[in-house]
C-alpha cells in the first residue's frame, strides 16, 4: 500500500519539474489571454510556474508547519499580495521583481525539504516578503482597460485556492500514510519545487 502511495505521490512532483523546463510556461507575465477584468486577474497565477508554484509552496509549508501556520501563512501571503498588487497597479516602483518570484519558489522550496519550523510570526513575515513580489507583477502587469478590483479579487481567489492545493496535498498524505512518510513526501514535494525553482533560474 505504502509503495503505491509513494509512485501516486511521487509521479506529480516529478509532473511538476519537467513542466517548469518547458519555456512556454515558464513566465506568467506574458500579457497573453482575457482580457476581462475578474478572468484575466483569475488566469495570471496560473499561467506561469514561477506564480504557481511558489503559492502551492505557502500551502504545503503552512499544513507542514501546522497549528495557527495552517491560515495565518496563506492568509498572509494574500494580504500582503494584495497590497503589492496595489502598488504595481499604481506604478510604484519595486527592485528585484523578478528575482524576487524566482527567489520565493526556492526559498520555500528548500524550506519545506528541510522541514523548516519557525514562530508563526516569522512564517508570515517571510511569506508576506515574497508576496509583495508576486503582486507587485500582477499589479504592474493589469491592462489598462481591466477593472482593478475585480482584477484584484480574482488573482486573490487563485491564490487562495493554490494555497489550498498545497493544504489539501499535505493533509491528503497525512490520511494515508504514516506519520514518518507524511514527513518524507512532503519534504520530498518541497525538494521538487526548490529543484523547479533553480530550473527557473536557468532558462
Amino acid at each position: 500500500m505504502d509503495r503505491i502511495d509513494h509512485r501516486m505521490l511521487f509521479r506529480p512532483a516529478l509532473v511538476i519539474l519537467l513542466l517548469a523546463l518547458s519555456p512556454g510556461v515558464v513566465w506568467a507575465h506574458t500579457g497573453v489571454g482575457s482580457t476581462q477584468g475578474f478572468g484575466y486577474g483569475f488566469a495570471h497565477p496560473l499561467l506561469g510556474w514561477d506564480h504557481l508554484l511558489a503559492m502551492v509552496a505557502v500551502g504545503l509549508w503552512a499544513a507542514q508547519t501546522g497549528g495557527r501556520a495552517l491560515w495565518a501563512l496563506p492568509a498572509g501571503f494574500v494580504a500582503t499580495m494584495i497590497v503589492g498588487g496595489v502598488l504595481g497597479a499604481l506604478g510604484t516602483g519595486l527592485p528585484g521583481v523578478e528575482a524576487g518570484i524566482l527567489a520565493s519558489v526556492l526559498v520555500l522550496g528548500g524550506l519545506i525539504a528541510a522541514a523548516a519550523r519557525f514562530p508563526v510570526g516569522v512564517g508570515v513575515v517571510v511569506v508576506a516578503l515574497f508576496a509583495l513580489f508576486h503582486g507587485h507583477a500582477h499589479g504592474a502587469e493589469m491592462p489598462a482597460a481591466v477593472t482593478g478590483l475585480a482584477y484584484g479579487a480574482g488573482f486573490a481567489l487563485a491564490t487562495a485556492l493554490l494555497h489550498a492545493v498545497g493544504i489539501a496535498f499535505t493533509l491528503s498524505v497525512q490520511r494515508v500514510a504514516k506519520e514518518g512518510r507524511t514527513a518524507a513526501w512532503v519534504r520530498l514535494a518541497g525538494a521538487a519545487i526548490g529543484v523547479a525553482g533553480l530550473a527557473l533560474w536557468l532558462v
